[in-house]
């Protein structure tokens, strides 16, 4: 069976979904996005995803309709015989004219894909990732970085530095110096016994499972801050771990050619993630 999106009102075969030339999230990365996991079929916080959607669209001007996403969601999935997925919704302003102008965007585009997740093997989390410091730098005074923008580029590039260098993930620093996020993930370090994560005036998407980890270790009892964190601060971390809504919580244990403190996961990482295991499981 091909599969099936949805695609402003209706569900069609991926092969037949059309979107016009000029539409600005082609033509100017006007538009958001919200990557989810589905597990056992239920969408984790969806509610919070679309929360999250909703005051981006606000931002940029464009209406949505919360509840007919959320609807059009477990469609997909239903028509797509999916249960451990992975849900893109992709809006944009939707077709203007050339001339970049968004109050000629009429109709916004809403675009709804969702595939099989496979999860990286219990290797990788064993293993943990490897992170480089990229070269570019992200504006703390940007609304920007504090939208789920498919303007992704910035991202990009960081990704294809940490490729080159033969590392898993790029983190950035904002522009007084400070770390902010990774390329696609959040970022948590353990000093001196308490969890620490970059505060959102850093620079950074408040990501659902950064949100969610916030939460977690209150309830375990783990002391936790949101605070500036320098690039040097890894040589005295405990521990480090990276969070998106796909990969969950993932062990930092590189940075920079360097392993942090034993380069292996540790205590507080350990804790966290079978938490966030058993949160989804009593989710579900």
């Amino acid at each position: 069976m091909s599969e099936i999106v949805y695609l402003n009102g209706s569900l069609m075969p991926r092969s037949k979904a059309r979107i016009s030339p000029l539409d600005y999230g082609f033509l100017y990365g006007f538009g958001l996005f919200e990557t989810m996991r589905a597990y056992g079929g239920k969408v984790f916080r969806m509610d919070s995803h679309l929360s999250r959607l909703s005051h981006a669209t606000d931002i940029l001007g464009v209406p949505i309709k919360t509840a007919k996403l959320k609807q059009a969601v477990i469609d997909i999935l239903h028509v797509n015989k999916l249960v451990d997925a992975r849900i893109r919704i992709t809006i944009s302003s939707g077709e203007g004219k050339m001339v970049p102008d968004p109050s000629t965007c009429k109709k916004p585009t809403v675009l709804i894909m969702a595939q099989h997740y496979h999860p990286y093997p219990k290797e990788i989390y064993q293993k943990g990732f490897r992170a480089i410091i990229s070269s570019i730098r992200r504006n703390s005074q940007s609304p920007l970085s504090r939208l789920k923008s498919t303007s992704h580029l910035e991202s990009m590039l960081a990704r294809q530095e940490a490729r080159a260098a033969g590392a898993d993930e790029a983190l950035f620093l904002n522009e007084k110096g400070i770390l902010a996020e990774a390329s696609m993930s959040n970022i948590f370090i353990v000093t001196h016994g308490t969890l620490r994560t970059p505060g959102e005036e850093s620079g950074i998407l408040p990501g659902i499972t950064r949100g969610t980890i916030l939460e977690l270790a209150s309830k375990l009892g783990i002391d936790a801050a949101e605070q500036d964190i320098k690039p040097d601060e890894f040589s005295q971390a405990e521990e480090a771990f990276l969070t998106n809504s796909l990969m969950e919580i993932m062990p930092l244990t590189e940075a920079e050619g360097k392993p942090v403190a034993s380069g292996r996961p540790e205590a507080i990482t350990k804790r966290l993630m079978a938490a966030y295991k058993k949160l989804v499981i009593q989710s579900g």
